[in-house]
């Protein structure tokens, strides 16, 4: 509470502050956005980026192909592509005249390292690669282990230079904005990139990408007019004048769930998991910390996937029923004398996860559960939950950097590295497998469904929703906002309106 009304100060003397958010005769060929978090990395070739550190590099890197705004596959640096040897064998031609942010032209050997450098990486989807060659002047072929109908959109990893000797400091690329300059816990300036391939791209000349420590601190620095726009919540939405900003619709493209670790107490009893679905009102979560807007999930998979999508409510798994979450937790050996206690540690830059924390304690009040909050900083969840899963549960947004189902599906593997619930389960090892191997369409679809199924009856998580965020700019200075199947922010469509 107190903590609230810090942060209501805070914003009243900015207002007094900044008594006008619209800057007159401001140069709307340059941006300032805000960010409520900021890259663990810029090489995007590692495989320890976030969400938000992959929808910036978006605008600095580019893949062969790359996702439309309908979910296909485009054209990128590569100009066209067969497949040949029954879906063995991708066949890539290079767009001539590419060229990288230092001026130097893109060539099939920066592709091939980029590639393998991935496949070191560990990204999903690459390990099924037997070899890439580089055919001619300006082809690449990559031969698969085996057939895999949906690998196209996991080319979409970004082209580097073979000779950086350190990508985490030399950002070249070759997307519509360069890195000029970047200060930790500051900013991150993005140029324009004047020689990029396509012709009227970016809008442009500049961006700043200015990063806060939460979203209050940045909610703060909107209304005051020293950012021109963010990423946004729909609760921050909701404190927003339509006078004084337009605000865009956008779908994160992201599972967020209650995250419960499996092989810790108490949750590696499935009778505590799933007395904690049972627990959780999902539309009540939705109505109280996103005002209304949000779209529930009951599936590690998000429901924008229409054509793979299964979720508990049509398995009737997860459905709200405090009873039988009573019943569960007795059975478990909890009850008023014996209380189940745990704790839910929450990434403090995320006031969505926060909130969303907050509404779940007050739930599980009802059934007499003492659930607590264990707020840390973003570096210290991903050192503490992520990699050393040393935690009971979290909050977090679980994202694709493909548009595929099975990049939502793979982190629930017995041995991947990113199964940080640590979900072990022999009969979802065993149709995931078959999944990569099956090359029949309608057969495939049923995979999927089934390995939702294992994961959703095992109440692996609580699934909560895809989140809705907004884009919200200073009203009446840009548009070009546009709205993908990945959690990425294409700067390069956004251009300045007249004023």
């Amino acid at each position: 509470m107190k903590k609230t009304v810090i942060y209501f100060l805070l914003a009243v003397m900015a207002l007094s502050i900044f008594p006008s958010c619209t800057r007159k005769n401001a140069d709307n060929s340059q941006l300032r956005y805000g960010f409520a978090s900021e890259p663990t990395t810029l090489d995007p070739l590692s495989s320890d980026n976030t969400a938000d550190g992959r929808s910036i590099l978006f605008n600095v890197f580019e893949g062969l192909v790359k996702p439309g705004i309908d979910g296909t596959m485009l054209p990128c640096i590569a100009s066209s592509w067969t497949v040949e040897q029954s879906g063995l064998s991708y066949n890539f031609t290079i767009r001539e005249g590419v060229l990288f942010h230092d001026g130097s032209v893109v060539t099939p050997a920066d592709i091939k390292f980029s590639l393998d450098t991935a496949i070191a990486s560990g990204f999903p989807g690459l390990d099924n690669i037997s070899e890439v060659t580089i055919q001619g002047e300006n082809q690449i072929r990559i031969l698969l282990k085996s057939i895999d109908p949906e690998f196209l959109p996991y080319l979409t990893i970004g082209i580097v230079k073979r000779e950086i000797a350190d990508r985490k400091k030399d950002v070249i690329g070759t997307g519509p904005f360069f890195v000029e300059s970047y200060t930790k816990q500051s900013n991150l300036v993005l140029k324009k990139f004047d020689n990029y391939r396509q012709d009227g791209l970016p809008h442009l000349e500049k961006v700043t990408i200015v990063f806060f420590s939460n979203y209050d601190a940045l909610l703060v620095a909107f209304r005051g007019g020293s950012i021109d726009g963010a990423s946004i919540t729909g609760a921050m939405a909701e404190q927003l004048s339509h006078r004084q900003f337009d605000i865009f619709n956008n779908s994160s493209s992201a599972v967020q769930l209650l995250a419960l670790n499996n092989a810790s107490p108490p949750f590696n009893d499935i009778r505590v998991r799933r007395a904690i679905n049972f627990a959780v009102n999902i539309q009540e979560i939705i109505d109280a910390a996103f005002f209304g807007v949000g779209e529930p999930s009951g599936s590690p998979i998000i429901p924008g996937l229409s054509v793979y999508y299964e979720n508990s409510y049509s398995t009737g798994e997860s459905q709200y029923n405090p009873d039988m979450a009573r019943t569960l937790l007795s059975q478990a050996g909890f009850n008023e004398r014996n209380k189940l206690i745990f704790e839910i540690t929450v990434p403090s830059n995320y006031a969505m996860h926060i909130d969303t924390a907050q509404v779940i304690v007050d739930q599980l009040e009802k059934i007499d559960v003492d659930a607590t909050i264990k707020l840390v900083d973003w570096s210290t969840w991903l050192s503490e939950v992520y990699f050393g899963r040393q935690y009971q549960a979290t909050i977090i947004s679980l994202d694709s950097p493909t548009v595929s189902p099975r990049s939502f599906l793979t982190r629930y593997q017995s041995d991947n590295v990113s199964n940080f619930i640590n979900f072990n389960s022999a009969d979802f090892d065993r149709i995931y497998n078959a999944v990569l191997t099956e090359t029949n369409n309608e057969r495939r679809i049923a995979l999927y469904k089934e390995a939702q199924r294992v994961i959703i009856a095992n109440s692996a998580s609580v699934y909560i929703q895809d989140i809705l965020y907004f884009t919200a700019l200073r009203q009446g200075a840009y548009d070009g906002v546009v709205n993908y199947p990945l959690y990425v922010t294409d700067f390069a469509a956004i251009y300045g309106k007249k004023e």
